[in-house]
């Protein structure tokens, strides 16, 4: 009657604990991605996405990157140090077995107040060699839900490592693109520079000569004065974005100091991939890492609730020991001197002011977070899709106005020159037509670099680009 008692009393106690539901993730996304105007899927983009590009300077600048940036070498020890704490939580899942030996010298008094028989030695000693097991056995799952958070936790550091990873890519190709524009805008002011000096010095001539007015002179000089400090302050965005990427690369300080990035063909030989086809699953999305990463963290948050659930269970613990002990040390492995021991031991939490109740609430209220980060990540990784995909058909779009509007200012420009060489007009009509195009091809070069900043987006946002 009494183990009766005994045994509904602790499944009484077992019932007062109840569990939170375990969630399930349910995101609702639309059957394919969509975007017009899109050209023919690549036969095949790989996991360095990059490539795309047909760019050998971008390729060996994502190399380095990979092997040298600091942020992956600090999330790469961040995976050893979950590997190792996996390590200890499938550690308590077997026994633990100790061995100790153990030596003394002691000495009693012969002057207390039990006699001693005579001879009886007062000094003694004792030698002692123990090997000693104990295994508390998991039977309610305890440990072994440690061990699956644990191996999730381990999951989700080994995916962050990758968010990591492709955020770096995508910011060193934007950053790559980004310095091609300026060289490409350092080029087209040179360029116009060249073009200015010849103008003064024409202008100059012609009003040394009496042919034209010092306002003409003047505004030819503030022309290129305009043109000179734009050029400076191209030089400054350069080595500025220079040292931004030395810094996602890796480079040592001296290095950084000392070294340029190396250039590739430059903005306008830069292979503009081909945008997403229309039909790809949207389910192309789960491959993100962060996605990857917070579904881990969302396993492991119902693994702990799992393990906080089985203390209301409870424990069965088994301890033996085996060994041999003797006075002399010349009797230590004779028969006699053997001992061992064999123990187990239940334990049941009768109360504890509700903290295991708390512990199990706590463990549901972090896969309550755990599933709201699952949804607030795909909420983003959706719009960054979106994003990248209207970007790349504006930057498209705009390209191509870009280039009708530079073509007509060149003509434009040409007219206005024979105009002003004709005195039909003044030289500020000329000027002006100068400065429009000069603005058209920086359009120009910025629509270029947009386009490609968008592939790299999709890119990104696809999880490393797609198969067709």
């Amino acid at each position: 009657m009494r183990k009766t008692v005994l045994f509904f009393t602790v499944i009484g106690l077992a019932g007062c604990v109840t569990l939170p539901p375990m969630k399930t993730l349910q995101t609702e996304l639309p059957a394919a991605w969509q975007d017009s105007g899109q050209a023919k899927a690549p036969d095949n983009v790989a996991v360095a996405w990059w490539h795309a590009y047909n760019d050998p300077t971008l390729d060996t600048l994502m190399t380095e990157a990979l092997a040298h940036n600091r942020d992956l070498h600090l999330a790469a020890a961040r995976i050893e140090e979950a590997r190792a704490n996996l390590g200890l939580t499938e550690a308590d899942r077997y026994p633990e077995v100790q061995v100790g030996a153990d030596v003394g010298r002691s000495k009693i008094t012969g002057k207390g107040s039990t006699p001693l028989p005579a001879g009886t030695p007062l000094a003694s000693n004792r030698f002692k060699l123990n090997l000693q097991a104990a295994w508390e056995v998991d039977l309610w799952g305890r440990y072994r839900e440690a061990s699956a958070a644990a191996r999730a936790n381990l999951l989700a550091t080994e995916y962050a490592r990758h968010a990591i990873q492709s955020s770096l890519t995508g910011t060193l190709a934007q950053g790559y693109f980004d310095l091609a524009a300026l060289d490409a805008n350092i080029k087209l002011a040179q360029d116009t520079l060249t073009n200015r000096r010849e103008a003064v010095k024409l202008h100059r001539l012609r009003f040394e000569a009496g042919i034209t007015s010092e306002l003409v002179l003047r505004q030819a000089e503030a022309e290129l004065a305009s043109i000179e400090a734009n050029l400076a302050q191209l030089g400054q965005q350069t080595r500025r974005q220079e040292l931004a990427l030395a810094l996602l690369l890796g480079r040592e300080p001296r290095a950084i100091l000392q070294t340029d990035i190396a250039r590739g063909g430059g903005l306008f030989k830069l292979a503009v991939p081909p945008a997403i086809p229309a039909g790809l699953p949207s389910d192309l999305l789960q491959r993100r890492p962060d996605l990857r990463q917070a579904e881990q963290n969302l396993l492991a948050s119902q693994a702990r609730i799992r393990e906080a659930g089985a203390a209301i269970y409870p424990n069965l613990s088994l301890t033996a020991n085996l060994g041999t002990e003797s006075k002399a040390l010349a009797d230590l492995f004779s028969g006699p001197a053997g001992i061992w021991g064999l123990a187990a031991g239940l334990s049941q939490t009768l109360f504890n002011a509700g903290r295991t109740e708390a512990a199990v609430q706590a463990a549901g209220a972090r896969q309550d977070q755990a599933l709201i980060a699952y949804e607030q990540a795909v909420q983003v990784a959706f719009k960054e899709v979106l994003d990248a995909l209207v970007a790349h058909r504006q930057a498209r779009e705009i390209g191509l106005a870009e280039a009708d509007r530079t073509t007509a200012l060149k003509r434009a420009a040409e007219l206005a020159d024979l105009r002003f060489q004709n005195g039909v007009s003044n030289y500020l009509e000329a000027l002006d037509a100068r400065r429009n195009l000069f603005q058209a091809e920086q359009g120009g070069i910025e629509a270029r670099r947009a386009q490609l900043a968008a592939t790299a987006d999709l890119f990104k946002a696809l999880g490393g680009g797609w198969e067709p």
